[in-house]
């Protein structure tokens, strides 16, 4: 069973008075343990599929599944859980608290998740641990470089144990060498069982998925496999 099952998924906005068909029939499989890639242009329709994908939006039409549960029909709040239990987020800006620690923010996911405090600590230490912060855990965002942030990001993004990693354009921000830490690490974690989904406009970025779909006006235009990029050794 594929942990995501997508089926002619459309999505329509009205925008005054002129209606935008951001999503045109979409439909796709995405197998557990899968690193894909999805790109095009400004305006193509990859962001608003990350949005459902994620159940920030809902379909206007159409099916999808997150491992075996129907998503489009749910209320606010099952779709908040299923978030919750089975996505981690990663996005461009690392939306990060900025006078929090990095300890603190890896926890947030955890207070919204109702995790005992002591839990919550110990979670977030060994996320952080994950991605190579174990010494910078008091620091708060203002203390961290692009790249440290960016990893307290992807740490807030483990601690619930996802299935599923959705990562918005998650090196945008950063200079082509922290760009490559981040996507190595993401490779890693792909290695250990996590389905990583990211948007990306940057080949170079889009070289490290083993699958590359690319999207223009609404529709997959092209699917294709083939070997990711291989990390050089730090």
């Amino acid at each position: 069973m594929p942990l995501i099952e997508a089926r002619d998924l459309t999505k329509v906005y009205s925008m005054g008075g002129t209606t935008v068909h951001a999503l045109r029939g979409v439909s796709l499989d995405i197998d557990e343990g899968e690193f894909v890639a999805i790109m095009g242009a400004s305006g193509s329709g990859k962001s608003t599929l990350m949005n459902i994908f994620g159940c920030l939006d809902r379909p206007t039409e159409g099916h999808l599944s997150l491992a075996g549960e129907a998503v489009e029909a749910m209320s606010a709040d099952q779709l908040a859980s299923v978030r919750n239990r089975r996505i981690g987020f990663v996005f461009q800006q690392f939306n990060l608290l900025p006078r929090t620690s990095a300890l603190e923010n890896v926890e947030l996911p955890m207070v919204y998740a109702g995790v005992k405090a002591a839990v919550r600590h110990e979670r977030a230490l060994t996320a952080l641990q994950r991605v190579g912060l174990g010494e910078r855990l008091d620091h708060t965002p203002a203390e961290l470089s692009g790249g440290q942030q960016q990893r307290v990001a992807i740490a807030r993004a483990l601690v619930n144990q996802p299935q599923l990693i959705l990562a918005d354009e998650p090196t945008g921000a950063l200079d082509s060498q922290t760009s490559e830490d981040i996507m190595r690490l993401l490779t890693e974690l792909n290695g250990q069982g996590i389905t990583v989904v990211l948007v990306t406009h940057e080949h170079d970025v889009a070289a490290w998925a083993r699958r590359r779909i690319v999207f223009r006006d609404g529709r997959i235009v092209e699917d294709t496999r083939g070997p990711a990029r291989q990390a050089v050794p730090a």
